[in-house]
């Protein structure tokens, strides 16, 4: 809830519906996942967002507002999770087919981290907003202990493929390169995206990603909405009041 280019982001509505509530739905979906956890916050202003999945039925947790990688780690040894999908709760579009992709990917190559997209300066080809990250556990629980910097404690997975043969990394690709279209929900104008993109799919939860791509083919100005966003590369991080813990 603390965003600062959007606060509150990922209860903001479309169609009805919270941001929030439409991605654990789509996240749902997905085959090869057994169990979604809302993975949020210790600060108050994430209080809404615990009340939030308690009335909808959604497990959540809450850990450090800073340091993510801790939050996600604690998350999945309370789950005992032996596989952790990272998804980040501004990613409403996100495809549980291509979720599926990811864990097949990283079980199949016996990989410790799989992915369709890395963040700048890395390259995708996948719209920003369909972003999957999956790791084993062990490999989770070693970045946890051994990462120290900023970036790789906020963005939890960095300390995993930032040096080339420190783990067994694979990254799926489209056949087109995508990369440069926004999808997500970080800024008002990317709320005007979604808003656009859920009126012409009237407001339905069931589409695929290349539904979207179909639509954002046909209607052009929708890209016009959110264009001149400029997407956070992996050194960003959020400079945040730092009220943690303070309840």
């Amino acid at each position: 809830m603390s965003s600062t280019r959007l606060p509150g982001k990922v209860l903001k509505e479309a169609g009805g519906r919270s941001m929030l509530e439409r991605m654990v739905e789509r996240v749902s979906k997905a085959k090869l996942v057994n169990r979604v956890v809302v993975a949020t916050t210790v600060d108050p202003s994430d209080d809404e967002i615990e009340h939030f999945c308690k009335v909808y039925g959604i497990e959540v947790t809450r850990g450090s507002l800073h340091d993510v990688l801790d939050r996600y780690y604690q998350a999945a040894k309370q789950y005992k999770a032996q596989i952790v999908v990272r998804l980040t709760g501004d990613c409403p579009l996100v495809d549980p087919a291509l979720i599926d992709d990811v864990v097949r990917a990283l079980v199949q190559n016996n990989a410790d981290f799989a992915c369709n997209r890395l963040p700048p300066p890395f390259s995708r080809t996948f719209p920003i907003g369909l972003d999957v990250e999956a790791a084993t556990f062990a490999a989770l629980e070693t970045a946890w202990k051994e990462a120290k910097e900023k970036h790789e404690r906020e963005h939890v997975m960095p300390y995993l493929y930032e040096v080339a043969g420190r783990f067994k990394v694979i990254q799926l690709n489209y056949s087109e390169d995508l990369g440069a279209l926004r999808w997500t929900l970080d800024t008002p104008e990317d709320l005007d995206f979604l808003h656009a993109v859920y009126e012409k799919l009237d407001n339905r939860n069931d589409f695929t990603w290349l539904e979207v791509l179909r639509l954002v083919r046909n209607h052009p100005e929708l890209i016009s909405l959110n264009s001149g966003v400029v997407h956070k590369t992996m050194f960003d991080y959020e400079k945040r009041s730092d009220t943690e813990g303070k309840h």
